[in-house]
């Protein structure tokens, strides 16, 4: 004897089942088009023209500078003086600006090996210090259940409207005067950078750690994991392109800085950094102006190593929240 099923219960499970496969399937068609959307634009005829334009402007000052500090001293400064165009014509190069400007010959000398390593002394510290306060501080504001949380997180991200210029001297009378901290240390730099870059890195972490899917933290809390456990184990590893992102930011204007580092380094060779010595390298009236290029190169190895070898996590985390579907 065979059965024949109901007329109506055919129907439906062929309706339902159109409807669950397209749930399923439902986040990739709809992230398809926009990455189309954004590959098309990204990719089109002006966008890639303006994009060699803009390459080929901001490389030509670079390329120039790179060519000038292999050009001997009497073509850059004197009568005999020229532009560094004129590098192609008679072809003369040299490696004795490197040398002058890297190897020790006394305190009046262009040296900046103590202080290259003065500033890593100084940015590598400050880079970890932002991005653990700040990925912890965002975590809260994101995650965390508190009254007021709201206000403070506006208050918090208001403090870059208060110009740097502002309160370098009040800052500095707190660390001498209330903190009693040594003058012309490496502790006053430190609290200072990260002072000056926390709000900016807790608003651009909170922004990506706020889009984590609740159903994970959800899912850790029930089974039993408290605010650290889910701090450490699924906020940190999901947030890496945004670390990365803010670590390259944080060590380029750390690496970059020199305002805060001549309050508050004290200007001695221990601790001040090699943009202060950029700046005095050239000597009085500009004698030594020869040694400007090769100086530049010298002190922007780290930051193109750094930046390099973050450029793909740097790169998703631009990108992490303009393709979620």
């Amino acid at each position: 004897m065979t059965v024949t099923p109901a007329p109506d219960e055919a129907p439906e499970a062929t309706r339902l089942r159109p409807r669950a496969e397209k749930g399923k399937a439902g986040p990739t068609e709809d992230a398809a088009p926009i990455m189309r959307r954004v590959k098309t634009r990204l990719t089109s005829r002006w966008a890639t023209a303006a994009a060699v334009l803009l390459a080929v402007v901001w490389t030509i000052p670079t390329f120039g500078l790179f060519v000038s500090s292999f050009r001997p001293a009497a073509q850059q400064v004197g009568p005999r003086s020229d532009g560094w165009w004129n590098f192609f014509v008679d072809g003369n190069f040299t490696f004795k600006n490197y040398l002058d400007v890297t190897a020790a010959a006394g305190s009046q000398s262009p040296n900046l090996s103590q202080y290259f390593i003065n500033s890593i002394a100084i940015v590598i510290p400050v880079t970890v210090f932002v991005l653990v306060l700040a990925s912890m501080a965002a975590y809260i504001f994101a995650w965390g259940k508190f009254k007021g949380r709201d206000a403070m997180f506006i208050f918090v991200f208001a403090l870059q409207i208060i110009p740097l210029q502002m309160s370098l001297i009040p800052l500095l009378q707190l660390f001498t005067q209330a903190l009693q901290l040594p003058a012309g240390s490496y502790a006053q730099l430190w609290i200072a950078h990260t002072m000056f870059g926390l709000p900016l890195g807790i608003f651009l972490l909170h922004n990506f750690i706020s889009e984590i899917p609740g159903e994970v933290i959800e899912a850790a809390r029930v089974d039993g994991a408290g605010h650290s456990t889910i701090f450490w184990r699924i906020i940190l590893p999901l947030s890496v392109p945004a670390l990365a992102s803010l670590a390259i930011f944080q060590f380029l204007w750390v690496w970059n800085d020199l305002l805060v580092a001549l309050v508050f380094s004290g200007g001695t060779a221990d601790v001040a950094p090699i943009t202060q010595r950029l700046a005095e390298i050239s000597g009085t009236r500009g004698a030594r102006d020869y040694l400007n290029p090769a100086a530049a190169f010298v002190s922007i190895i780290v930051p193109l190593a750094v930046f390099f070898g973050l450029q793909r996590f740097f790169v998703r985390g631009l990108l992490a929240g303009g393709l979620k579907g």
